[in-house]
């Protein structure tokens, strides 16, 4: 019997929220088991580091610290010594793409620390998001993680909304109830317009005048705004014209606590961003202004009631986090008319979605 399980995954909160699906999956494969997350600390104040995702939820037991980009030998002998104190039997490699002799390298790390077996690696098709001609989409991440486990742990269904929970606390419900007291009984509409990446920005102009335009076709909703601390500033900005009741709820609420106010609004708003991600999780549809920085649909939001604004340029998939000579031309050709038409669209599909299950008496909700 597996006792000891170290799940290897990097990154801040939209990178733990799309490999929830691996999670659960590694969970149910390892249920007597203890997991451990190696993840590396904020390195970014709008970046929240996976424990502040995933704690509480019970898919993972502790967590490791990696020292992110080092290539300090000490700090590696460090880490050595963590993981082989640990003793982990199992380890699960859920990173994103990397090099063959990346891969290989970090593989022969892990079994130099005692793991007698380490699953998920991404070699030859696994390491690539498969492309479909027909939707012009890219693989979902989350999709291409599952897809790296399944020869070894079996299949997981990401239509099941079960796949993507993050077992909310009742605090952090009532949390959420408290956050929105200011406007209960009104349908809500969450907008984060913030983002870690210059590149990523739409501009608070454009949301501004976006939400302008939103409130006179939805006058009855009120408005949610979340993020980080640092995000309240502009967030407060761009709702300076919203005629209903409005709560600012940046930096106030943990990403589980914003998780748990995002399931009670019939829309999201925002960039690629970790708050859309969380509003996914819970079949919020969301109209999002797309940088083109990656491959159209990698990181879209799970499902298809969202309406993602992303257009092809000849410079996309640059992973630039800071463009300066484009102009972010794939990002500021979207127009507010464009996201307009988006939003209703996608608070259209979520409307739609909530009849026909109220009809058939279903309580599933489709996220793929």
């Amino acid at each position: 019997m597996v006792k000891r399980v170290l799940i290897y995954r990097l990154g801040s909160l939209g990178d733990t929220v799309v490999a929830l699906p691996a999670l659960h999956l590694v969970e149910r494969a390892f249920p007597d088991a203890e997991r451990r997350l190696l993840t590396n600390m904020p390195t970014h104040s709008n970046a929240p580091a996976a424990f502040s995702v995933l704690q509480g939820s019970g898919l993972v037991h502790g967590y490791m610290d990696y020292p992110w980009q080092t290539r300090s030998l000490r700090e590696l002998a460090r880490l050595w010594w963590k993981i082989v104190r640990f003793r982990p039997q199992v380890v699960v490699y859920l990173m994103g793409k990397r090099g063959r002799t990346s891969v290989r390298r970090d593989a022969a790390f892990f079994r130099f620390c005692g793991a007698g077996e380490v699953i998920g690696l991404p070699v030859g098709d696994l390491a690539e998001n498969l492309y479909d001609e027909s939707t012009d989409l890219w693989e979902h991440e989350g999709a291409r993680l599952v897809r790296c486990l399944r020869s070894r742990l079996g299949e997981v269904d990401l239509r099941d909304p079960t796949n993507w929970d993050l077992h909310l606390t009742a605090e952090e419900e009532q949390r959420a109830q408290t956050a929105l007291a200011p406007v209960q009984g009104r349908p809500l509409i969450a907008c984060g317009p913030g983002t870690k990446m210059q590149a990523k920005d739409w501009g608070r102009e454009n949301w501004r005048a976006l939400l302008t335009r939103l409130t006179r076709e939805m006058p009855e909703h009120g408005l949610v705004l979340v993020g980080a601390k640092e995000d309240a500033e502009t967030a407060e900005y761009v709702a300076t014209e919203w005629e209903s009741p409005v709560v600012n709820q940046c930096g106030k609420l943990t990403p589980r606590e914003t998780a748990a106010v995002l399931r009670h609004v019939e829309l999201f708003l925002g960039p690629d961003s970790g708050p859309m991600h969380l509003a996914a999780v819970y079949g919020v549809p969301c109209a999002i202004a797309f940088a083109a920085i990656d491959r159209r649909g990698r990181w879209f939001p799970m499902g298809d009631q969202h309406r993602p604004i992303y257009h092809h340029v000849d410079c996309e998939h640059c992973l630039l986090e800071v463009c300066v000579q484009m102009r972010k031309k794939c990002l500021t050709s979207i127009t507010v008319e464009e996201m307009v038409t988006a939003a209703l669209e996608a608070w259209g599909e979520g409307q739609a979605g909530k009849e026909i299950k109220a009809s058939d008496g279903s309580s599933r909700t489709c996220t793929s």
